[in-house]
C-alpha cells in the first residue's frame, strides 16, 4: 500500500504490520470493529450476538452471531495474527451447533443483546426492518448457515479445507484477510 504524494508526484510505501504489534486484541478491537460495521464484509448483516455460548452441553462460544438478508445465520469467527491449523474444525461446529436454532430463539438471543448492550430496542421489529417486511411473522430464518472467518493470515490447512468445502459441498464459506497498515501514529 503506498500513500500519494499530489504535490511531488511521488508515491511512499506504507509499512504492513500485525495487530500483535499494534497492540490490539481480538474479542475488544477486531470483534467490536465488525460488531459495530458488519459492512466490513461488503454485504447486509444484522449481528444478533457476541460471545454467544447458549448451546447445551457446550462451553463454546462463536465470536458472532449475524444474520444476512436471505434469513441465512452467519457464523463470525475472528483470529488476529493467524488462523490457527484447527479453525476450520471450530467453526464447522458453530455452524451445525447453530443450524438447531428456532426462530423464536433467535428472535431471544437478539433481544438478549440488545438488552445487554443498553439498546433500547425490539428485536422483533429490528428483525421485520432488516428484511424491509412490516410483520416479523413474514421473515424466514436459519434457512442455511454461513461461515465468515477473519484474520491476519490462514494457514495452508485452513485455506485448503475451506475450498474443499466451498467446491466440493457449496458450503457457505469465506475468508477475509485484514491486514493493518501504520502511517504515523494512526
Amino acid at each position: 500500500m503506498f500513500v500519494i504524494n499530489r504535490e511531488k508526484n511521488r508515491v511512499s510505501k506504507i509499512e504492513a504490520m500485525n495487530f500483535q504489534k499494534l497492540d490490539f486484541k481480538e474479542r475488544e478491537n477486531l470483534q467490536e470493529w465488525i460488531a459495530n460495521d458488519p459492512s466490513f464484509f461488503g454485504e447486509e448483516l444484522l449481528v444478533i450476538q457476541k460471545e454467544f455460548d447458549g448451546f447445551d452441553d457446550t462451553r463454546e462460544r462463536i465470536d458472532l452471531l449475524a444474520l444476512d438478508k436471505s434469513g441465512n445465520i452467519v457464523v463470525i469467527e475472528n483470529k488476529l495474527d493467524d488462523s490457527g491449523r484447527d479453525v476450520t474444525w471450530q467453526v464447522l461446529k458453530y455452524a451445525s451447533y447453530s443450524a438447531s436454532l428456532s426462530k423464536i430463539q433467535i428472535k431471544d438471543i437478539y433481544q438478549q443483546y440488545l438488552d445487554k448492550n443498553r439498546i433500547e430496542q425490539n428485536a422483533e421489529i429490528n428483525i421485520a426492518e432488516f428484511f424491509e417486511v412490516t410483520d416479523y411473522e413474514d421473515v424466514e430464518l436459519n434457512k442455511y448457515q454461513r461461515i465468515i472467518m477473519v484474520s491476519g493470515s490462514f494457514r495452508k490447512e485452513v485455506t485448503s479445507t475451506v475450498l474443499w468445502l466451498l467446491n466440493n459441498y457449496k458450503l457457505k464459506i469465506q475468508c477475509f484477510k485484514v491486514t493493518p497498515y501504520s502511517l504515523q501514529d494512526k
